[in-house]
């Protein structure tokens, strides 16, 4: 279990990094969010990955951790906020400049790059 688990966290890391890599800040936005959940799956398994085992101490002996699972549940209200923000800041920088890049200067096209010369 834990070998499809470190492989979705990796692949999800992979992901979210090809996302913000990627010149428009719809995708940008998206790759931020990707990797936060990536991250936020690797918080939670860093307490144990158990199955059937007591959240809190009791009789058992066999318990989760439950600090990791408190640092996701912060985790998961501070990147939704940093989403929030991360929207807006985009949809006012497409406001002021007229288009998605990120540097705020439009994409040529090499077609009409070769055609004006």
């Amino acid at each position: 279990m834990e070998i499809w688990f470190s492989v979705a966290v990796g692949i999800a890391t992979a992901c979210g990094i090809f996302l913000m890599l990627r010149a428009h800040t719809f995708t940008l936005v998206l790759g931020l969010t990707l990797l936060s959940y990536a991250v936020n799956l690797f918080l939670f398994a860093s307490g144990g990955l158990t199955i059937d085992s007591a959240t809190i101490l009791g009789d058992e002996t066999i318990t989760s951790d439950p600090l990791p699972q408190a640092l996701v549940l912060t985790a998961i209200v501070i990147g939704f906020a940093m989403t929030a923000f991360a929207c807006i800041q985009a949809m006012r920088a497409r406001s002021d400049s007229g288009n998605d890049h990120v540097d705020g200067k439009e994409q040529l096209d090499v077609s009409s790059k070769t055609e004006a010369s």
